[in-house]
């Protein structure tokens, strides 16, 4: 077996009722490495801008990625999606105040839609420890 086959599976959940309907994780750690589901700004931002959502997604992020000993540092890879590309700016604005000193290598997509129709934002994170 290789090192990688015996690293521990850590699943890290945020309480999201959607987490047992599709059968995922927030997050999860295999060794170093840590991904983090895509995530969105949760019931209560429905009629909030597209960088109040996009901080609102990335404070769950960041609390998926210290429950699974990491942090926004750790970040190497993140990839966003937006439903509208006019948002863009907004958006970048917000993963600017999380990652301007980390700068991972990150991808930004327009998509057609979301699971709720008034989200605008979707980001995935990927971490690396150590």
């Amino acid at each position: 077996m290789t090192t990688a086959s015996k690293a521990k599976r850590v699943n890290v959940s945020s309480g999201g009722a959607y987490e047992g309907v599709f059968g995922y994780s927030r997050a999860v750690r295999i060794g170093n490495d840590v991904h983090v589901s895509g995530t969105c700004a949760p019931v209560g931002h429905e009629k909030s801008d597209a960088y109040t959502q996009t901080r609102a997604a990335l404070a769950i992020v960041g609390k998926a990625l210290e429950d699974a000993g990491a942090s926004f540092k750790d970040v190497v890879r993140t990839v966003v999606y937006v439903r509208d590309i006019n948002d863009a700016d907004a958006v970048a604005k917000g993963h600017l105040e999380s990652f301007d000193a980390v700068r991972p290598a990150s991808t930004l997509v327009q998509v057609t839609s979301m699971l709720r129709p008034w989200q605008k934002v979707e980001i995935e994170a990927y971490a690396k420890i150590g």
